[in-house]
């Protein structure tokens, strides 16, 4: 039951983004995509998984629809709008000037859902809700945000698609450039929940990570010209690499410094270094661009001591300046500690101290406790272990910050 459930959590984005474009309706699709997934539910246990679950899930849902829309046409007594929905294939709607990329269904959604009338924090979380199939909690930690105050969002956004009328369609070609700042920022936040889930039990989402690499493919196909969307490509790349390695037979988390780099996956890393030496060299350096430099630093170091954290301290300088962010802020201190000492590090994290998002954060409070357990301060290492343990809504995580509790004594 355990695997149906993953392959379901799987399917469920590419189907609800194929029932959008088949329905023209996003209410009617989500609900057509719930009720197939109740019915695969009952149906697969017996019948066994079908070769294309993503096909069988939209087949199922669409029937549903249909037959939702020939109630409603009964009770009205009129049959309006139902008959494109009888044919055997259903044109989408006239996007004669999209282009071919956006055949992706995933992809058509992320830019739909992506609607300039919402404001941009609004447009990724529901994205990221809708879309990518992450939970509440999910999307609240993407945001730093505590569930509720993330729930109230959705609930606004989904008001103002209501009651303004906002269309969920394709934005036509010219329209594309406004939309890619925030369709690659959902990218982004779907692959980190796929690198290190929020919650649930396994560090990773393997599925959830590969998906938004393919994404990010795409758009680095859709805008050549953006040195951003090729710095995000090859962020993923970058990262995913080290994949292999991060975690051990048992499932249980393998810090950097024990990796063993020779699991690290070298074509995608050489794959990944050549386009940030590509995007660079364009003269318009963004964040993307530099977490894909900093990645790349990494990738390049034979191990944990002989890698440039000085240059890497200095790199996470210049991505605040450009993006300014307590977490980005706490990665700088974590490259201080490595490059200056453990002292370095903790006077920098001293300053997110009154930072209410960071003191919800259990990465934060992991980080700290490191720092100040390699300082000596065992005693205080020890309750920001137990804080960020109290935080912390994945298995993996919790396992680790226990060890780490436990190497204290």
């Amino acid at each position: 039951m355990e695997q149906l459930g993953l392959i379901l959590r799987a399917s469920r984005p590419k189907a609800l983004a194929t029932l959008v474009r088949l329905l023209g309706d996003f209410d009617l699709a989500e609900e057509a995509v719930q009720e197939a997934i109740l019915r695969a539910v009952q149906a697969w246990p017996e019948a066994g998984r079908p070769g294309n679950p993503v096909a069988w899930l939209v087949q199922t849902g669409r029937r549903h629809a249909i037959d939702r829309i020939r109630r409603q046409a009964v009770d009205r007594r009129s049959r309006q709008g139902l008959a494109p929905l009888l044919e055997p294939a259903v044109e989408a709607p006239d996007e004669a000037d999209a282009p071919a990329v956006l055949e992706d269904d995933l992809l058509r959604l992320i830019f739909t859902c992506c609607h300039p009338a919402l404001a941009v924090e609004a447009q990724i979380a529901l994205t990221l809700k809708t879309v990518a199939g992450l939970g509440l909690e999910e999307v609240a930690s993407a945001f730093l945000l505590a569930p509720r105050a993330m729930e109230q969002r959705l609930t606004r956004a989904k008001r103002k698609i209501r009651d303004a009328r906002i269309p969920y369609e394709v934005p036509q070609e010219g329209e594309l450039a406004s939309r890619r700042g925030a369709v690659l920022h959902c990218v982004y936040l779907i692959f980190n929940e796929g690198y290190r889930a929020a919650q649930g039990t396994e560090l990773a989402r393997d599925s959830l990570a590969e998906e938004a690499i393919r994404l990010a493919r795409l758009l680095a196909r859709l805008f050549r010209g953006a040195p951003e969307a090729g710095g995000l490509l090859a962020l993923l790349l970058l990262t995913h690499a080290r994949r292999p390695a991060r975690t051990g037979r048992d499932g249980r988390i393998v810090l950097l410094e024990a990796q063993d780099r020779r699991l690290w996956d070298r074509a995608m890393i050489a794959e990944g270094r050549t386009l940030v030496d590509k995007t660079l060299r364009a003269g318009r350096p963004g964040p993307y661009q530099v977490q894909a430099a900093i990645a790349a630093l990494h990738a390049v170091a034979p191990s944990v001591a002989e890698t440039d954290w000085a240059e890497i301290a200095l790199l996470y300088a210049a991505l605040e300046e450009m993006q300014p962010s307590p977490v980005v802020t706490l990665n700088r201190a974590v490259a201080l500690s490595r490059a200056d000492g453990p002292a370095a590090g903790l006077d920098l994290l001293e300053s997110l101290a009154g930072d209410a998002a960071m003191l919800r954060y259990a990465p934060f409070h992991g980080a700290r406790a490191a720092l100040l357990a390699e300082s000596g301060d065992r005693d205080a290492a020890r309750t920001a272990y137990e804080r960020a343990l109290f935080l912390s809504g994945n298995q993996r995580d919790r396992e680790h910050l226990l060890e780490r509790l436990s190497a204290l004594g």
